[in-house]
């Protein structure tokens, strides 16, 4: 019983953790692509 515990507990962590670099490529992602369309905005409005 304590292995199956100690598997789901890594699962759980693993899930989190995964999730977390995720949740934080994509933050990273969408603030660089929100740069690139402020200075294609910013050529065309020249």
């Amino acid at each position: 019983m304590d292995t199956v515990k100690s598997i789901f507990k890594f699962m759980a962590i693993s899930t989190l953790i995964v999730g977390g670099v995720l949740v934080g490529g994509t933050i990273l992602t969408a603030k660089g692509i929100d740069k690139a369309g402020d200075k294609i905005q910013a050529k065309l409005h020249e």
